[in-house]
Protein backbone atom coordinates (compact mmCIF):
# COMPACT_ATOMS: atom_id res chain seq x y z
CA UNK A 1 0.00 0.00 0.00
CA UNK A 2 1.39 3.34 -0.31
CA UNK A 3 2.97 5.43 2.38
CA UNK A 4 2.03 8.93 3.30
CA UNK A 5 4.16 11.22 2.02
CA UNK A 6 5.27 15.32 2.43
CA UNK A 7 2.18 17.42 1.36
CA UNK A 8 4.68 18.73 -1.40
CA UNK A 9 5.05 15.29 -3.31
CA UNK A 10 1.27 15.59 -4.01
CA UNK A 11 0.05 18.59 -6.69
CA UNK A 12 -3.51 19.45 -6.71
CA UNK A 13 -5.57 18.08 -10.05
CA UNK A 14 -7.37 21.07 -10.60
CA UNK A 15 -11.03 20.27 -9.74
CA UNK A 16 -13.30 23.73 -11.10
CA UNK A 17 -16.30 24.84 -10.69
CA UNK A 18 -19.47 23.52 -12.68
CA UNK A 19 -22.72 23.58 -10.25
CA UNK A 20 -22.04 27.30 -9.42
CA UNK A 21 -19.67 29.97 -8.45
CA UNK A 22 -16.60 28.04 -6.53
CA UNK A 23 -17.19 24.70 -7.32
CA UNK A 24 -14.13 22.93 -8.49
CA UNK A 25 -13.54 22.41 -12.08
CA UNK A 26 -13.01 19.25 -13.84
CA UNK A 27 -9.70 17.99 -14.03
CA UNK A 28 -8.19 17.17 -10.94
CA UNK A 29 -8.31 14.09 -8.88
CA UNK A 30 -10.55 14.25 -5.81
CA UNK A 31 -11.01 10.01 -1.55
CA UNK A 32 -14.53 10.12 0.09
CA UNK A 33 -14.06 11.05 3.53
CA UNK A 34 -16.71 9.26 5.93
CA UNK A 35 -15.77 5.60 7.36
CA UNK A 36 -13.00 3.41 5.95
CA UNK A 37 -13.70 0.51 4.19
CA UNK A 38 -13.39 -2.52 6.82
CA UNK A 39 -15.45 -5.03 5.38
CA UNK A 40 -14.23 -5.08 2.07
CA UNK A 41 -17.37 -4.05 0.11
CA UNK A 42 -15.46 -1.64 -2.10
CA UNK A 43 -12.32 -4.18 -2.23
CA UNK A 44 -12.86 -3.30 -6.35
CA UNK A 45 -11.38 0.18 -5.99
CA UNK A 46 -8.22 0.95 -6.77
CA UNK A 47 -5.24 3.49 -6.08
CA UNK A 48 -3.88 5.50 -8.78
CA UNK A 49 -0.24 6.74 -8.95
CA UNK A 50 0.37 9.36 -12.18
CA UNK A 51 3.27 10.68 -12.86
CA UNK A 52 7.10 10.91 -11.10
CA UNK A 53 7.23 10.29 -7.17
CA UNK A 54 8.68 13.71 -6.66
CA UNK A 55 4.91 15.04 -8.49
CA UNK A 56 2.94 12.40 -8.57
CA UNK A 57 -0.56 13.07 -8.60
CA UNK A 58 -2.97 10.13 -6.79
CA UNK A 59 -6.37 9.07 -7.49
CA UNK A 60 -8.91 6.31 -7.83
CA UNK A 61 -10.38 3.87 -9.92
CA UNK A 62 -12.22 0.47 -9.99
CA UNK A 63 -11.81 -2.69 -10.98
CA UNK A 64 -14.61 -3.61 -13.65
CA UNK A 65 -12.63 -7.14 -15.14
CA UNK A 66 -9.64 -8.85 -13.81
CA UNK A 67 -7.39 -6.61 -16.69
CA UNK A 68 -9.48 -3.90 -16.89
CA UNK A 69 -10.40 -0.51 -14.88
CA UNK A 70 -12.61 2.63 -15.09
CA UNK A 71 -11.44 5.87 -13.55
CA UNK A 72 -11.34 9.61 -14.68
CA UNK A 73 -9.32 10.92 -17.30
CA UNK A 74 -8.83 13.89 -14.99
CA UNK A 75 -5.96 11.59 -13.06
CA UNK A 76 -4.13 11.08 -16.31
CA UNK A 77 -3.69 14.65 -17.47
CA UNK A 78 -1.66 17.92 -15.61
CA UNK A 79 -4.07 20.11 -17.20
CA UNK A 80 -7.33 20.73 -15.70
CA UNK A 81 -10.51 20.37 -18.60
CA UNK A 82 -8.11 18.43 -21.17
CA UNK A 83 -8.74 15.21 -22.45
CA UNK A 84 -6.71 12.39 -22.66
CA UNK A 85 -4.72 10.43 -25.76
CA UNK A 86 -5.77 6.37 -26.35
CA UNK A 87 -3.14 4.63 -26.47
CA UNK A 88 -0.07 4.29 -23.68
CA UNK A 89 -0.36 6.76 -21.21
CA UNK A 90 2.38 9.53 -21.30
CA UNK A 91 3.71 9.56 -17.18
CA UNK A 92 4.35 6.38 -15.34
CA UNK A 93 1.28 4.91 -13.63
CA UNK A 94 1.03 2.72 -10.69
CA UNK A 95 -1.98 0.98 -9.48
CA UNK A 96 -2.37 -0.79 -6.22
CA UNK A 97 -5.41 -3.36 -6.03
CA UNK A 98 -5.76 -5.24 -3.49
CA UNK A 99 -2.24 -6.52 -2.38
CA UNK A 100 -1.16 -6.54 -6.05
CA UNK A 101 0.68 -3.28 -7.50
CA UNK A 102 0.33 -3.17 -11.43
CA UNK A 103 0.95 -0.79 -14.22
CA UNK A 104 -1.24 0.52 -17.02
CA UNK A 105 -0.60 -0.65 -21.05
CA UNK A 106 -3.31 1.39 -22.73
CA UNK A 107 -6.17 3.67 -22.51
CA UNK A 108 -8.99 4.22 -24.01
CA UNK A 109 -11.20 7.65 -23.21
CA UNK A 110 -14.71 8.50 -23.55
CA UNK A 111 -15.16 11.54 -25.63
CA UNK A 112 -18.29 12.78 -23.88
CA UNK A 113 -17.30 12.51 -20.16
CA UNK A 114 -14.41 12.38 -17.51
CA UNK A 115 -14.30 8.88 -17.91
CA UNK A 116 -11.65 6.38 -19.55
CA UNK A 117 -11.23 2.58 -19.40
CA UNK A 118 -7.92 1.28 -18.38
CA UNK A 119 -6.19 -1.97 -19.43
CA UNK A 120 -3.79 -3.25 -17.07
CA UNK A 121 -0.33 -4.91 -17.59
CA UNK A 122 -1.46 -8.19 -16.35
CA UNK A 123 -4.80 -9.61 -14.60
CA UNK A 124 -5.47 -8.39 -11.16
CA UNK A 125 -5.51 -11.17 -8.46
CA UNK A 126 -7.51 -11.39 -5.04
CA UNK A 127 -9.99 -9.02 -6.08
CA UNK A 128 -13.77 -9.13 -7.48
CA UNK A 129 -14.43 -6.82 -9.99
CA UNK A 130 -17.42 -4.34 -9.42
CA UNK A 131 -20.53 -4.87 -11.83
CA UNK A 132 -21.48 -1.87 -13.80
CA UNK A 133 -25.43 -0.54 -13.32
CA UNK A 134 -27.68 -0.67 -16.38
CA UNK A 135 -31.02 0.74 -15.18
CA UNK A 136 -30.37 4.00 -15.99
CA UNK A 137 -29.41 7.46 -13.91
CA UNK A 138 -30.62 6.53 -10.23
CA UNK A 139 -33.75 9.17 -9.56
CA UNK A 140 -32.87 12.48 -7.33
CA UNK A 141 -33.12 11.10 -3.49
CA UNK A 142 -31.61 7.73 -4.58
CA UNK A 143 -28.60 7.02 -1.30
CA UNK A 144 -25.34 6.18 -2.73
CA UNK A 145 -21.72 5.39 -1.65
CA UNK A 146 -18.65 6.82 -3.10
CA UNK A 147 -15.47 5.10 -2.32
CA UNK A 148 -11.71 6.32 -3.27
CA UNK A 149 -8.03 6.51 -1.57
CA UNK A 150 -8.34 9.95 -1.83
CA UNK A 151 -7.47 12.56 0.90
CA UNK A 152 -9.56 12.45 4.45
CA UNK A 153 -10.02 15.22 7.10
CA UNK A 154 -7.04 14.11 8.90
CA UNK A 155 -4.88 11.71 6.39
CA UNK A 156 -3.18 13.69 3.15
CA UNK A 157 -2.42 10.01 1.71
CA UNK A 158 -4.23 7.62 3.41
CA UNK A 159 -3.17 3.82 2.73
CA UNK A 160 -6.96 1.89 3.01
CA UNK A 161 -10.44 2.59 1.01
CA UNK A 162 -12.66 5.40 2.57
CA UNK A 163 -16.93 5.56 1.73
CA UNK A 164 -19.25 8.42 1.97
CA UNK A 165 -23.12 8.07 1.98
CA UNK A 166 -24.46 10.69 -1.28
CA UNK A 167 -27.74 11.40 -2.34
CA UNK A 168 -28.62 12.34 -6.52
CA UNK A 169 -29.51 16.04 -6.56
CA UNK A 170 -30.34 15.42 -10.51
CA UNK A 171 -28.67 13.96 -13.51
CA UNK A 172 -27.84 15.09 -17.14
CA UNK A 173 -27.59 12.48 -19.77
CA UNK A 174 -23.48 12.72 -18.43
CA UNK A 175 -23.34 13.43 -15.38
CA UNK A 176 -24.38 12.64 -11.87
CA UNK A 177 -24.85 15.55 -9.17
CA UNK A 178 -24.64 14.39 -5.78
CA UNK A 179 -24.84 15.61 -2.09
CA UNK A 180 -23.22 14.34 0.33
CA UNK A 181 -25.81 13.08 3.10
CA UNK A 182 -24.52 14.85 6.19
CA UNK A 183 -21.35 16.75 7.51
CA UNK A 184 -18.26 14.30 7.35
CA UNK A 185 -19.29 12.70 4.01
CA UNK A 186 -17.04 14.35 1.28
CA UNK A 187 -15.09 13.45 -2.02
CA UNK A 188 -11.96 14.73 -1.12
CA UNK A 189 -8.56 15.56 -3.50
CA UNK A 190 -7.71 11.85 -4.57
CA UNK A 191 -10.82 10.40 -5.18
CA UNK A 192 -11.48 11.33 -8.99
CA UNK A 193 -12.08 7.67 -10.54
CA UNK A 194 -13.90 6.09 -7.75
CA UNK A 195 -16.55 4.80 -7.82
CA UNK A 196 -20.13 5.49 -6.60
CA UNK A 197 -22.53 2.77 -5.75
CA UNK A 198 -26.04 2.05 -5.53
CA UNK A 199 -27.77 0.26 -2.73
CA UNK A 200 -27.28 -3.19 -4.31
CA UNK A 201 -23.44 -2.31 -4.38
CA UNK A 202 -23.43 -1.70 -8.80
CA UNK A 203 -21.64 1.45 -9.74
CA UNK A 204 -23.12 4.04 -11.48
CA UNK A 205 -20.54 6.84 -11.44
CA UNK A 206 -17.24 7.46 -11.01
CA UNK A 207 -16.47 10.42 -9.15
CA UNK A 208 -15.18 13.64 -11.12
CA UNK A 209 -15.35 17.16 -8.94
CA UNK A 210 -16.55 18.69 -5.58
CA UNK A 211 -16.48 21.24 -3.35
CA UNK A 212 -14.13 19.20 -1.11
CA UNK A 213 -15.78 20.40 2.19
CA UNK A 214 -14.17 19.00 5.42
CA UNK A 215 -10.82 17.85 3.29
CA UNK A 216 -7.60 18.28 4.67
CA UNK A 217 -6.04 21.12 3.47
CA UNK A 218 -9.40 23.07 2.75
CA UNK A 219 -10.42 26.08 4.47
CA UNK A 220 -12.86 25.29 7.41
CA UNK A 221 -15.27 27.92 5.74
CA UNK A 222 -16.29 25.89 3.29
CA UNK A 223 -19.28 23.90 3.93
CA UNK A 224 -20.83 22.70 0.54
CA UNK A 225 -20.65 18.74 0.47
CA UNK A 226 -21.91 18.69 -2.96
CA UNK A 227 -20.28 17.06 -6.40
CA UNK A 228 -19.96 16.06 -9.85
CA UNK A 229 -19.85 12.19 -10.60
CA UNK A 230 -19.68 10.80 -14.25
CA UNK A 231 -22.25 8.31 -15.22
CA UNK A 232 -21.47 4.71 -16.23
CA UNK A 233 -24.47 3.38 -16.13
CA UNK A 234 -25.03 3.32 -19.72
CA UNK A 235 -21.27 2.61 -20.66
CA UNK A 236 -21.55 -1.11 -19.73
CA UNK A 237 -22.12 -2.58 -23.96
CA UNK A 238 -18.96 0.33 -24.54
CA UNK A 239 -16.68 -1.45 -21.99
CA UNK A 240 -17.59 -4.95 -23.51
CA UNK A 241 -17.19 -3.19 -27.32
CA UNK A 242 -13.35 -2.22 -26.15
CA UNK A 243 -12.37 -5.11 -24.19
CA UNK A 244 -13.93 -7.80 -27.15
CA UNK A 245 -11.52 -5.15 -29.82
CA UNK A 246 -8.79 -6.45 -28.44
CA UNK A 247 -6.66 -9.79 -29.31
CA UNK A 248 -7.89 -12.56 -26.84
CA UNK A 249 -10.28 -15.75 -27.34
CA UNK A 250 -13.69 -14.33 -27.33
CA UNK A 251 -17.06 -16.48 -28.96
CA UNK A 252 -19.63 -14.85 -30.58
CA UNK A 253 -23.09 -16.03 -30.71
CA UNK A 254 -25.42 -15.39 -33.82
CA UNK A 255 -29.22 -15.92 -32.32
CA UNK A 256 -32.03 -15.97 -35.19
CA UNK A 257 -35.34 -14.92 -33.87
CA UNK A 258 -38.51 -15.32 -35.41
CA UNK A 259 -38.10 -11.18 -36.26
CA UNK A 260 -34.37 -11.24 -37.37
CA UNK A 261 -30.86 -11.70 -36.90
CA UNK A 262 -28.74 -10.89 -33.70
CA UNK A 263 -25.03 -11.36 -32.44
CA UNK A 264 -23.49 -10.71 -29.33
CA UNK A 265 -20.04 -11.85 -27.67
CA UNK A 266 -18.85 -13.22 -24.54
CA UNK A 267 -15.56 -12.55 -23.40
CA UNK A 268 -13.10 -15.06 -21.47
CA UNK A 269 -14.02 -14.16 -18.26
CA UNK A 270 -17.89 -14.70 -19.20
CA UNK A 271 -18.88 -11.43 -19.74
CA UNK A 272 -21.85 -11.24 -22.17
CA UNK A 273 -22.28 -8.54 -24.32
CA UNK A 274 -25.90 -6.82 -25.58
CA UNK A 275 -26.90 -7.94 -28.83
CA UNK A 276 -26.96 -6.24 -31.75
CA UNK A 277 -29.36 -6.17 -35.15
CA UNK A 278 -26.59 -7.84 -37.90
CA UNK A 279 -29.34 -6.82 -40.74
CA UNK A 280 -28.68 -3.24 -39.24
CA UNK A 281 -24.96 -3.75 -40.17
CA UNK A 282 -24.39 -5.68 -42.76
CA UNK A 283 -27.53 -4.51 -44.92
CA UNK A 284 -31.09 -5.90 -44.69
CA UNK A 285 -31.60 -9.39 -46.42
CA UNK A 286 -35.57 -9.50 -46.44
CA UNK A 287 -35.31 -11.20 -42.89
CA UNK A 288 -34.11 -14.98 -42.26
CA UNK A 289 -35.73 -18.42 -43.26
CA UNK A 290 -37.96 -19.00 -40.38
CA UNK A 291 -38.60 -23.13 -40.62
CA UNK A 292 -34.46 -23.91 -40.53
CA UNK A 293 -31.56 -23.33 -39.12
CA UNK A 294 -30.63 -20.61 -41.22
CA UNK A 295 -27.53 -18.90 -39.83
CA UNK A 296 -23.91 -20.25 -38.87
CA UNK A 297 -20.80 -18.47 -38.42
CA UNK A 298 -17.30 -19.10 -38.41
CA UNK A 299 -14.27 -17.25 -36.71
CA UNK A 300 -11.25 -16.84 -39.21
CA UNK A 301 -8.25 -14.80 -37.23
CA UNK A 302 -10.32 -11.66 -36.07
CA UNK A 303 -12.64 -11.76 -38.24
CA UNK A 304 -15.80 -13.51 -38.13
CA UNK A 305 -18.00 -14.89 -41.45
CA UNK A 306 -21.26 -15.01 -41.01
CA UNK A 307 -23.37 -17.72 -43.27
CA UNK A 308 -27.36 -16.62 -43.79
CA UNK A 309 -30.63 -18.45 -45.70
CA UNK A 310 -33.03 -15.11 -46.62
CA UNK A 311 -36.28 -15.22 -46.34
CA UNK A 312 -36.42 -16.15 -50.22
CA UNK A 313 -34.29 -19.22 -50.01
CA UNK A 314 -30.94 -17.71 -51.02
CA UNK A 315 -27.69 -18.00 -48.86
CA UNK A 316 -26.10 -15.06 -48.26
CA UNK A 317 -22.49 -13.89 -46.81
CA UNK A 318 -21.21 -11.11 -44.69
CA UNK A 319 -17.93 -10.54 -42.72
CA UNK A 320 -17.52 -9.19 -39.44
CA UNK A 321 -13.88 -7.86 -39.17
CA UNK A 322 -12.05 -7.41 -36.69
CA UNK A 323 -12.58 -3.80 -36.18
CA UNK A 324 -16.32 -4.45 -35.63
CA UNK A 325 -17.32 -3.19 -39.11
CA UNK A 326 -18.84 -5.36 -41.76
CA UNK A 327 -19.36 -6.50 -45.10
CA UNK A 328 -22.43 -6.02 -47.31
CA UNK A 329 -24.31 -9.67 -47.78
CA UNK A 330 -23.21 -11.30 -50.91
CA UNK A 331 -24.98 -13.93 -52.61
CA UNK A 332 -23.39 -17.18 -52.38
CA UNK A 333 -25.30 -18.76 -54.50
CA UNK A 334 -23.86 -16.71 -57.59
CA UNK A 335 -20.71 -17.59 -57.21
CA UNK A 336 -21.09 -20.89 -55.94
CA UNK A 337 -24.04 -22.07 -57.66
CA UNK A 338 -27.41 -21.89 -56.88
CA UNK A 339 -29.25 -24.41 -54.07
CA UNK A 340 -33.04 -24.85 -54.53
CA UNK A 341 -34.79 -25.63 -51.26
CA UNK A 342 -32.47 -24.76 -48.78
CA UNK A 343 -32.86 -25.97 -45.16
CA UNK A 344 -29.80 -25.20 -42.96
CA UNK A 345 -26.44 -24.19 -43.34
CA UNK A 346 -23.29 -25.20 -41.35
CA UNK A 347 -19.49 -23.70 -41.52
CA UNK A 348 -16.08 -23.67 -40.35
CA UNK A 349 -12.85 -21.89 -41.17
CA UNK A 350 -9.80 -24.52 -41.48
CA UNK A 351 -6.26 -22.25 -41.84
CA UNK A 352 -7.55 -19.21 -44.05
CA UNK A 353 -10.24 -21.19 -46.06
CA UNK A 354 -13.63 -20.94 -44.73
CA UNK A 355 -16.07 -24.00 -45.76
CA UNK A 356 -19.59 -23.97 -45.72
CA UNK A 357 -21.79 -27.34 -45.68
CA UNK A 358 -25.32 -26.50 -46.24
CA UNK A 359 -28.58 -28.91 -46.36
CA UNK A 360 -30.42 -28.06 -49.21
CA UNK A 361 -33.67 -30.80 -50.65
CA UNK A 362 -32.38 -33.20 -47.65
CA UNK A 363 -29.07 -33.89 -49.24
CA UNK A 364 -25.91 -32.18 -48.28
CA UNK A 365 -23.32 -30.11 -50.55
CA UNK A 366 -20.24 -28.62 -49.89
CA UNK A 367 -18.03 -25.35 -51.09
CA UNK A 368 -15.46 -23.57 -49.55
CA UNK A 369 -14.19 -20.13 -49.87
CA UNK A 370 -10.32 -19.46 -50.30
CA UNK A 371 -7.69 -16.89 -48.74
CA UNK A 372 -8.09 -14.82 -51.82
CA UNK A 373 -12.32 -14.81 -51.42
CA UNK A 374 -13.20 -17.38 -54.89
CA UNK A 375 -15.59 -19.89 -53.80
CA UNK A 376 -15.31 -23.33 -55.18
CA UNK A 377 -18.84 -24.82 -56.45
CA UNK A 378 -21.48 -26.23 -54.68
CA UNK A 379 -20.71 -30.24 -54.74
CA UNK A 380 -23.30 -33.16 -53.70
CA UNK A 381 -21.53 -35.15 -50.77
CA UNK A 382 -23.29 -37.83 -51.44
CA UNK A 383 -21.35 -38.38 -54.64
CA UNK A 384 -18.16 -38.47 -52.38
CA UNK A 385 -19.20 -39.90 -49.34
CA UNK A 386 -21.94 -41.95 -50.51
CA UNK A 387 -25.76 -42.06 -50.49
CA UNK A 388 -27.69 -42.45 -46.93
CA UNK A 389 -31.13 -41.45 -47.46
CA UNK A 390 -32.90 -38.21 -47.20
CA UNK A 391 -30.97 -35.50 -44.38
CA UNK A 392 -32.97 -33.66 -42.00
CA UNK A 393 -30.12 -32.00 -39.85
CA UNK A 394 -26.50 -31.54 -40.52
CA UNK A 395 -23.33 -29.71 -38.61
CA UNK A 396 -19.69 -29.80 -39.74
CA UNK A 397 -16.55 -28.56 -37.78
CA UNK A 398 -12.99 -28.42 -38.43
CA UNK A 399 -11.04 -31.29 -36.13
CA UNK A 400 -7.48 -31.98 -36.23
CA UNK A 401 -7.33 -29.81 -39.55
CA UNK A 402 -9.67 -31.66 -41.10
CA UNK A 403 -13.39 -31.45 -42.23
CA UNK A 404 -16.04 -33.10 -40.08
CA UNK A 405 -19.41 -33.28 -40.79
CA UNK A 406 -22.21 -35.14 -39.23
CA UNK A 407 -25.82 -35.46 -40.58
CA UNK A 408 -28.83 -36.66 -39.18
CA UNK A 409 -30.70 -39.77 -41.70
CA UNK A 410 -33.71 -41.71 -40.61
CA UNK A 411 -33.76 -40.16 -36.94
CA UNK A 412 -30.12 -41.22 -36.87
CA UNK A 413 -26.62 -39.42 -36.88
CA UNK A 414 -23.71 -40.36 -39.58
CA UNK A 415 -20.47 -38.99 -39.78
CA UNK A 416 -18.05 -38.19 -42.15
CA UNK A 417 -14.72 -36.83 -42.86
CA UNK A 418 -13.31 -34.42 -45.91
CA UNK A 419 -8.93 -34.83 -45.87
CA UNK A 420 -8.31 -31.51 -46.28
CA UNK A 421 -4.88 -32.17 -48.35
CA UNK A 422 -6.76 -34.46 -50.33
CA UNK A 423 -9.69 -33.35 -50.78
CA UNK A 424 -11.07 -37.20 -50.23
CA UNK A 425 -14.06 -37.75 -47.96
CA UNK A 426 -14.58 -40.78 -46.06
CA UNK A 427 -17.80 -42.98 -46.27
CA UNK A 428 -20.66 -42.19 -43.56
CA UNK A 429 -20.63 -44.18 -40.57
CA UNK A 430 -23.31 -44.74 -38.29
CA UNK A 431 -22.59 -43.39 -35.31
CA UNK A 432 -24.90 -45.27 -33.54
CA UNK A 433 -23.24 -48.57 -32.84
CA UNK A 434 -20.09 -46.90 -31.36
CA UNK A 435 -22.17 -44.22 -29.37
CA UNK A 436 -25.48 -45.67 -28.58
CA UNK A 437 -28.78 -45.63 -29.29
CA UNK A 438 -31.23 -42.85 -28.64
CA UNK A 439 -35.00 -41.49 -29.65
CA UNK A 440 -34.82 -39.75 -33.28
CA UNK A 441 -32.17 -36.92 -33.18
CA UNK A 442 -33.89 -33.67 -33.67
CA UNK A 443 -30.69 -31.08 -33.87
CA UNK A 444 -26.99 -31.80 -34.01
CA UNK A 445 -23.61 -29.81 -33.24
CA UNK A 446 -19.76 -30.83 -33.86
CA UNK A 447 -16.64 -29.00 -32.99
CA UNK A 448 -13.18 -29.88 -32.51
CA UNK A 449 -10.84 -29.04 -29.80
CA UNK A 450 -7.63 -30.01 -30.82
CA UNK A 451 -7.83 -33.99 -32.39
CA UNK A 452 -11.28 -34.88 -30.53
CA UNK A 453 -14.44 -33.96 -32.53
CA UNK A 454 -16.91 -33.63 -29.85
CA UNK A 455 -21.05 -34.26 -30.82
CA UNK A 456 -23.99 -32.87 -29.18
CA UNK A 457 -27.83 -34.19 -30.29
CA UNK A 458 -31.25 -33.05 -28.94
CA UNK A 459 -33.82 -36.17 -29.20
CA UNK A 460 -37.05 -36.72 -28.55
CA UNK A 461 -38.04 -33.91 -29.70
CA UNK A 462 -35.47 -31.62 -28.06
CA UNK A 463 -36.50 -33.38 -24.51
CA UNK A 464 -33.28 -35.02 -24.25
CA UNK A 465 -29.73 -33.98 -24.91
CA UNK A 466 -26.26 -36.11 -25.51
CA UNK A 467 -22.79 -35.43 -25.41
CA UNK A 468 -20.07 -37.83 -27.29
CA UNK A 469 -16.55 -37.05 -28.04
CA UNK A 470 -14.35 -39.29 -31.32
CA UNK A 471 -11.06 -39.41 -30.58
CA UNK A 472 -7.81 -38.96 -32.92
CA UNK A 473 -7.62 -42.22 -33.37
CA UNK A 474 -11.18 -42.85 -34.33
CA UNK A 475 -12.35 -44.18 -31.20
CA UNK A 476 -15.95 -43.32 -29.80
CA UNK A 477 -17.00 -42.80 -26.02
CA UNK A 478 -20.94 -43.65 -25.38
CA UNK A 479 -23.38 -40.98 -25.12
CA UNK A 480 -23.40 -38.90 -21.90
CA UNK A 481 -26.48 -37.38 -20.51
CA UNK A 482 -26.30 -33.90 -20.21
CA UNK A 483 -29.76 -33.82 -17.79
CA UNK A 484 -26.91 -33.17 -14.94
CA UNK A 485 -25.42 -29.84 -16.99
CA UNK A 486 -28.29 -28.66 -18.54
CA UNK A 487 -31.47 -30.04 -15.96
CA UNK A 488 -34.84 -30.63 -17.80
CA UNK A 489 -35.03 -28.56 -20.96
CA UNK A 490 -36.40 -29.01 -24.11
CA UNK A 491 -33.38 -27.56 -26.33
CA UNK A 492 -35.08 -26.92 -30.03
CA UNK A 493 -31.78 -26.26 -31.40
CA UNK A 494 -27.89 -27.00 -30.20
CA UNK A 495 -24.83 -25.20 -31.37
CA UNK A 496 -21.46 -25.93 -30.19
CA UNK A 497 -17.74 -24.74 -31.11
CA UNK A 498 -13.94 -24.69 -29.76
CA UNK A 499 -12.57 -21.85 -27.86
CA UNK A 500 -9.12 -21.25 -26.49
CA UNK A 501 -9.05 -25.20 -25.94
CA UNK A 502 -12.36 -25.35 -24.42
CA UNK A 503 -16.19 -26.57 -25.84
CA UNK A 504 -18.86 -24.33 -25.61
CA UNK A 505 -21.93 -25.35 -26.25
CA UNK A 506 -25.53 -23.22 -26.72
CA UNK A 507 -28.88 -24.22 -27.24
CA UNK A 508 -32.69 -22.33 -27.87
CA UNK A 509 -34.99 -23.81 -25.42
CA UNK A 510 -38.45 -24.10 -26.06
CA UNK A 511 -39.56 -22.06 -24.16
CA UNK A 512 -37.45 -19.10 -25.63
CA UNK A 513 -34.39 -19.05 -23.17
CA UNK A 514 -31.14 -19.69 -24.47
CA UNK A 515 -28.35 -21.18 -22.93
CA UNK A 516 -24.99 -21.61 -22.21
CA UNK A 517 -22.53 -23.92 -20.58
CA UNK A 518 -18.62 -24.62 -21.65
CA UNK A 519 -16.95 -28.52 -21.37
CA UNK A 520 -12.93 -27.52 -19.37
CA UNK A 521 -10.48 -29.89 -21.16
CA UNK A 522 -10.52 -31.16 -17.56
CA UNK A 523 -13.41 -32.90 -18.70
CA UNK A 524 -16.06 -31.17 -15.82
CA UNK A 525 -18.44 -28.90 -17.13
CA UNK A 526 -19.39 -25.07 -16.07
CA UNK A 527 -22.54 -24.39 -14.42
CA UNK A 528 -25.26 -23.83 -17.04
CA UNK A 529 -26.50 -19.90 -17.33
CA UNK A 530 -29.25 -17.90 -19.13
CA UNK A 531 -27.80 -15.84 -21.68
CA UNK A 532 -29.42 -12.42 -21.34
CA UNK A 533 -30.63 -11.41 -25.02
CA UNK A 534 -30.78 -7.36 -24.62
CA UNK A 535 -31.00 -5.98 -27.74
CA UNK A 536 -32.62 -9.07 -29.53
CA UNK A 537 -36.10 -8.70 -31.08
CA UNK A 538 -38.44 -11.49 -31.26
CA UNK A 539 -38.13 -15.19 -29.74
CA UNK A 540 -35.33 -16.94 -30.42
CA UNK A 541 -35.56 -20.11 -32.21
CA UNK A 542 -31.47 -20.70 -33.47
CA UNK A 543 -28.15 -20.06 -32.69
CA UNK A 544 -24.94 -20.23 -34.05
CA UNK A 545 -21.51 -20.19 -31.60
CA UNK A 546 -17.82 -19.85 -33.13
CA UNK A 547 -14.96 -19.47 -31.82
CA UNK A 548 -12.39 -16.62 -32.40
CA UNK A 549 -9.66 -14.16 -31.71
Amino acid sequence: MLRARPRSAWTALGLTAVLGVGLLPPGTAVAAIGTPDTAGTHAHTVQITVGDPATARGCSGTLVAAQWLLTSQSCFTATPGTGVAPGKPLEPVKVTAGTGTYTIAELFPRDDRDVLLARLDREATGVTPARLADGGAPAAGTALTAAGFGRTKTAWVPDRIHTAAFTTTSATATELAIEGAQTGDAICQGDAGGPVTDSSGAVVALASRSWKAGCLGVPETETRRNAVASRVDDLRQWVVDVRAAQPGWKSRTFVQTDQGLYQGVRLADGTWGGFRDVQAEAGSIGGVLASARAVAAAGLSRDTHVLAIDAAGKLRHAIRRGDGTWTAFGDVGAVAGTLGNLQQVSAVSIGHELHVVALAGNKVFHTRRDAAGQWTRFGDVAGAAGPIGAVTSVATASVGGNLHTVAVTGGKPYHTVRDTGTGRWTGWGDMTGAVGVTGPVSSVAIAGVGTDAHVVIATDNGTQQYHTVRNGAGSWTVYGNLSGVWGTVTAKSVSAAHVDGELQVAAVTADGKVLHTTRHADRTWAPTVPVALTGAAGTPTHLSVTGML
